[in-house]
């Protein structure tokens, strides 16, 4: 485990990897890290097209990685045995550009699921840029980001194991494209239907700041940083959660759904997008977009007409398909298409109105402005639950939250659980003390806080230690 960006890297690092006897001692090996994410606004909004606010968290995932003359991808994972999976991973590189392969290693026994985020990694840079055809990898990976609390420990994962090989391999791949990359990985060989927002902020955040994203596909904007004595905290509900679960996946397909018929309403055809890696589809009015419909319009023109729910097989049989490659529509489930259009629209907006007042913010005498950014968290969190999304924990803590005087609190990520984060000043550490005792009292154990901040992977870079060193401090 590593405490932070505060690590001195020759003697903390370079210790873990030394006892871990995992390396060869005559080659370099090349080291990356890469930050979680707190969502301070905008989950659920990426896939949509919207906007998002995003703080990289202090907690991290590293990776070192070092080429070897053996024909394989090793992977050694030991943290992975505190959520009960397998630690080590094996794959043949005459193997590596079958993604079935992977599938098959990945598959092969329970606790595998974690290494088709970084087998995926090495396939992309054999396949986009012809690497690791004879020589083979060893890839070492630690993190103290804990996996299923909607951090983005995955794109984490994901993008501190593409950014290790990149060095050792010297390929160039950084800021959106690698950003762009991670996802592709996840998309594609983790079957993950995530937008591009954690990828994103994981590769570009900067410390202390929140990372403004326009989802279309990834238009970062310059870093927004909170007012001094501003406080952005992470709860941990308690309540695990994926955007692989079933209600991350009934929502997002909700979304699509509406955006058919909308489509259709209008006379607008959706076609796929042949110029994406990521596949999708796109039209000539919202470039594919959910969240460029404006809130306004949405109320005026299409949300009586929308359906509050919607059963699949209905859809299917009126609409055909519903142009998201990455969810399928079941014909037994019932969707919630008008507040999952109402969420793209209104989160998309709720966003650019909270960057717009943290941009014009004074530097004293800001607590109205936060006040206001408090009650939009609020909303934004009671948005979740009406797709689909909501989680009683989450609930228990933003009530918390709004009893202890803080400005506001919301569910982040996809939702149906994860971390909560809460909006407050400097001055009410005791408060939040607080609350997370009696947040933990009614269930037995504390919940983890997160707090503090550290800059993305492209701006803490690589590392390297030299061939031999390991050896010599044997």
């Amino acid at each position: 485990m590593y405490p932070g960006e505060s690590v001195d890297f020759n003697d903390h690092v370079v210790a873990v990897l030394r006892g871990a006897g995992f390396f060869e001692p005559d080659q370099p090996v090349w080291i990356a890290r890469a930050p979680g994410r707190l969502d301070f606004m905008g989950g659920n909004d990426d896939y949509t097209g919207g906007w998002v606010l995003q703080l990289p968290l202090r907690q991290a995932v590293w990776a070192a990685v070092q080429l070897t003359a053996r024909p394989s991808i090793q992977v050694l994972n030991p943290g992975a045995a505190e959520s009960g999976w397998k630690t080590a991973l094996e794959m043949p590189i005459d193997s590596l550009s079958s993604l079935e392969a992977i599938e098959e290693i990945c598959a092969s026994s329970p606790g595998a699921a974690w290494g088709r985020y970084v087998l995926g990694g090495f396939h992309l840079l054999r396949e986009r840029y012809g690497a690791l055809n004879s020589e083979g990898a060893n890839l070492y990976l630690a993190s103290d980001l804990p996996p299923n609390r909607g951090l983005a420990s995955s794109a984490a994962l994901e993008v501190a194991a593409l950014k290790a090989a990149c060095a050792a391999l010297e390929i160039a791949l950084e800021g959106v494209a690698l950003a762009e990359a991670a996802q592709w990985v996840e998309n594609v060989v983790a079957h993950s239907a995530c937008g591009i927002m954690d990828q994103a902020a994981v590769v570009l955040g900067r410390r202390n700041c929140l990372l403004p994203l326009v989802c279309q596909p990834c238009l970062p904007l310059p870093p927004v940083r909170l007012p001094e004595r501003a406080r952005v905290w992470g709860i941990d509900s308690m309540v695990a959660r994926s955007t692989g679960s079933a209600a991350y996946e009934r929502a997002r397909a909700a979304a699509f759904m509406g955006y058919k018929m909308v489509c259709r309403w209008e006379g607008v055809e959706a076609v796929v997008d042949e110029a994406s890696p990521i596949p999708r589809w796109t039209d000539g009015r919202w470039n594919g977009y959910l969240s460029n419909l404006p809130p306004s319009e949405f109320r005026s023109r299409y949300e009586r007409r929308l359906p509050e729910w919607m059963e699949g097989g209905d859809f299917l049989r009126e609409f055909g398909g519903h142009a998201d490659p990455m969810t399928a529509i079941d014909s037994s489930t019932s969707y919630p298409v008008r507040a999952a259009v109402r969420y793209a629209t209104e989160e998309n907006h709720r966003v650019a109105t909270v960057k717009l007042l943290l941009e014009n913010m004074p530097h004293e005498g800001c607590e109205h402005g936060l006040r206001l950014i408090g009650e939009i968290l609020s909303q934004s969190h009671f948005a979740y639950a009406e797709c689909g999304l909501g989680a009683a924990a989450c609930d228990d803590l933003v009530a918390l939250a709004q009893r202890q005087g803080f400005f506001g609190a919301k569910m982040t990520g996809g939702g149906a659980g994860g971390v909560v984060a809460v909006l407050g000043h400097a001055d009410q550490q005791d408060a939040l003390n607080q609350m997370v005792a009696a947040y933990g009292a009614a269930r037995g154990a504390p919940p983890r806080v997160f707090q503090g901040s550290s800059n993305g992977a492209d701006l803490h870079g690589t590392h390297h230690i030299e061939a031999g060193e390991l050896a010599e401090r044997r």
